[in-house]
């Protein structure tokens, strides 16, 4: 049996199929302005048995298809699990949120910490900054890694202040490195202070597209002294996880 699980964000609809073999295939595509016909695009690529839908456009999925939907708490956990048989503690940035999970040992989930009320310290967020700063999505962390980087205060964490703060600096000649670096510690700041009002036992998971951001893995990782795992594909867990879901 083909089992499929379609995960509908804010910026990417995200697509997972599992055959009967336990072979897993990922599909991905911008959410644009009609998510509901993307999702049937992927799907229609590639059929599936059984389909469950999550991420913030699920009940899209669950009215016109009548399709099974998951909460994206619940799948971004099992997809992790299921990756990583030890996760015991899920950071999962998006596009549009930010979310911190405690996992019990059999991988339910026990607690979590999410932040959805703004962009503030999500993947949008590290958008707009790079493009402002001049550097692709895929590079932004590279400069701010350098031994000679160093961080300035970036006072606030809404995205419309915060741009007026970096457009600031740099009109006073701060280079832009340094800004980055700045950037980067506000945003893992984040993480920490959600972290901080729940359990963190490893192992550590990072989940979403900000996980290829090797920079905030390393603050991360310095910040708990502890490693934290990365999948090859980290933006797919949700849409794995909702795969999964019986």
């Amino acid at each position: 049996m083909k089992r499929g699980g379609i995960d509908i964000g804010s910026r990417f609809v995200k697509y997972a199929v599992i055959n009967g073999s336990g072979a897993m295939s990922f599909y991905k595509k911008e959410t644009g302005h009609n998510p509901l016909s993307v999702c049937r695009q992927l799907i229609n690529s590639d059929k599936p048995d059984i389909l469950t839908a999550t991420g913030y456009g699920r009940c899209l999925m669950e009215v016109s298809d009548d399709t099974q939907t998951i909460t994206e708490i619940k799948a971004v956990a099992r997809g992790a699990k299921e990756v990583f048989p030890s996760c015991r503690t899920v950071i999962d940035i998006g596009g549009q949120d930010t979310k911190v999970i405690s996992l019990r040992a059999e991988g339910g989930v026990g607690a979590f910490e999410m932040n959805d009320r703004c962009a503030a310290g999500t993947g949008r967020f590290m958008e707009i900054m790079a493009k402002v700063l001049g550097y692709s999505i895929s590079n932004f962390g590279m400069d701010s890694r350098s031994d000679n980087a160093h961080s300035i205060s970036i006072n606030s964490m809404c995205t419309v202040f915060a741009e007026s703060e970096v457009i600031t600096l740099i009109n006073k000649g701060v280079e832009r490195e340094h800004i980055a670096r700045s950037v980067h510690m506000s945003v893992a700041q984040k993480v920490i202070a959600m972290a901080k009002r729940i359990e963190v036992n490893e192992a550590i998971v990072f989940a979403g597209g900000c996980a290829n951001n090797r920079t905030l893995v390393g603050i991360l990782e310095a910040y708990f002294q502890k490693p934290v795992f990365i999948h090859e594909s980290s933006e797919m867990l949700a849409a794995l996880g909702a795969a999964l879901y019986e």
